[in-house]
């Protein structure tokens, strides 16, 4: 036992001194890597500087460095650097207009004396100033095609492209910008916007800030939207309707465009206790809702429409779309429902509908100044156009006013059979029945032939009313 264990001591006393076990060896160095870049402008060149030093803060000298840079989510090698005595190495770098892009990593892969190190670093962007541009046509005729063109570019001319554009509109009377839409910019920093507007409008275009521009907003640009067609001019001290109406929807499709129609469940559910009640001569079956663009008095196009009987719908619409044809304005054209029920009446108001010069057909109610004799509009075949420039004189004074009684326009108000608007009318198998006794009345009769015949008395076409103006 005490044999084995001195040899042991022998062999390990030669070992040692043969070197064949070493000492235990020191430690690598511990390192630290470090990239840093200045900021620059987007396309412009910056300094990519990456130094290894150990933890002591002393200068790895002649280490190898990989360089590296994101694109697109994904690391590319730029190259491998070599420190100098300060251990600092350097690259020149485009700056990427894309923040993601301009991020670098340097890796040492250490040796025996020094430990691996990483670094990561970014190079910001001095974003750019810009200037956003929008133009269009300072005018506009109703209805047709605006285009409004943006362009932004930065302020030493580069263009911005694939930047996103806000496209905000204002209506008149209103204070509040309303998002139309986001465009972007094309390679040359251009985009378009096409619209249909109504009404005049104001755009602005504003750019977003993105990575390497900052935003702009442009200068406001204003389209005035014309009316398409004639104004109508009224004489001087021509009074206004006593009840004002909102501007009616303006006009689908092209021309007159005109649509009859059976009722539906909304026009009806509004129809009835208003115009149409029960014990009324006409159902809901016996009647159509006409629909025609018409010129209103401003010149514009709008949709108006009307109730009549379904035997004399073709003539009303007819004689409404010639109108249309011909350029002759009308002031509204609502269903007369809109003005409620007149206990005076027994049906819709018709004092409400003529005091704003509404044009209307069916009407379930008396006579005006006559209670308890049916009007003709009872029945859906008379039609009333203009009311406000053509009165009716009836049993207890003229309505609406008396200031148009008198007077006649080459395009609103008829005071003659050869006024064009009452041969239109009769063209259209509508006779003037009163004529300026109740100028805005209007009667189907058939065809224009009978229209034209001088002797079918109001007697012979409306008999309830005993020869006395029936509007």
């Amino acid at each position: 036992m005490h044999l084995g264990r001195h040899l042991f001591l022998v062999l390990l006393s030669l070992a040692v001194a043969l070197g064949v076990l070493a000492a235990p060896a020191s430690a690598a160095t511990p390192t630290t890597l470090t990239v840093a870049a200045p900021a620059a402008a987007a396309d412009a060149s910056t300094v990519v500087g990456v130094d290894l030093r150990t933890s002591a803060g002393q200068p790895v000298v002649g280490a190898p460095v990989v360089l590296e840079r994101q694109v697109k989510g994904a690391w590319q090698q730029l190259g491998t650097l070599t420190t100098d005595g300060a251990g600092h190495a350097q690259v020149s770098a485009r700056v990427s207009r894309t923040a993601a892009d301009n991020v670098f990593r340097a890796s040492y892969a250490g040796d025996p004396t020094y430990d691996a190190a990483t670094g990561v670093g970014a190079a910001a962007i001095a974003r750019r100033a810009t200037r956003v541009t929008l133009a269009g046509p300072k005018r506009v005729e109703d209805g047709r095609t605006v285009t409004v063109r943006t362009r932004w570019l930065a302020t030493d001319g580069t263009p911005v492209a694939a930047g996103r554009v806000t496209l905000l509109r204002r209506a008149p009377g209103t204070k509040r910008w309303r998002r139309v839409t986001t465009l972007t910019t094309d390679a040359q920093g251009r985009a378009t916007y096409r619209s249909r507007p109504r009404v005049d409008t104001a755009w602005l275009a504003k750019a977003a800030t993105n990575d390497w521009v900052k935003g702009d907003t442009s200068a406001k640009l204003r389209v005035d939207n014309r009316p398409p067609g004639q104004r109508v001019r009224l004489p001087k001290g021509a009074p206004r309707p006593r009840v004002k109406l909102p501007r009616q929807a303006r006009a689908v499709g092209r021309g007159a465009n005109v649509s009859i129609t059976p009722i539906s469940d909304r026009v009806w559910a509004s129809m009835t206790g208003r115009s149409w009640h029960a014990g009324c001569p006409v159902g809901r079956g016996g009647l159509r809702l006409v629909k025609v663009n018409y010129w209103g008095f401003d010149g514009y196009r709008y949709r108006g429409e009307l109730v009549a009987a379904t035997s004399a719908a073709d003539n009303m619409a007819g004689a409404l779309a010639e109108m249309y044809r011909r350029g002759l304005q009308i002031r509204s054209m609502y269903r007369v429902d809109r003005f409620g029920w007149s206990g005076k009446l027994q049906g819709a108001d018709d004092y409400k509908s003529m005091a704003a010069g509404n044009t209307s057909a069916f009407n379930c109610r008396w006579v005006v100044g006559r209670p308890g004799v049916r009007s003709p509009h009872t029945y859906g075949r008379a039609l009333d156009v203009n009311t406000w420039e053509n009165p009716f004189r009836s049993a207890k004074g003229v309505v609406p006013n008396g200031w148009w009684a008198g007077r006649s326009h080459p395009r609103v108000a008829w005071r003659s059979r050869n006024h064009v608007v009452v041969t239109i009318m009769a063209k259209h198998g509508l006779r003037w029945t009163y004529g300026t006794s109740d100028s805005q009345h209007f009667d189907v009769v058939g065809s224009s032939r009978v229209a034209a015949r001088a002797n079918l008395s109001p007697r012979a076409l409306h008999p309830q009313c005993g020869g006395f103006v029936c509007e």
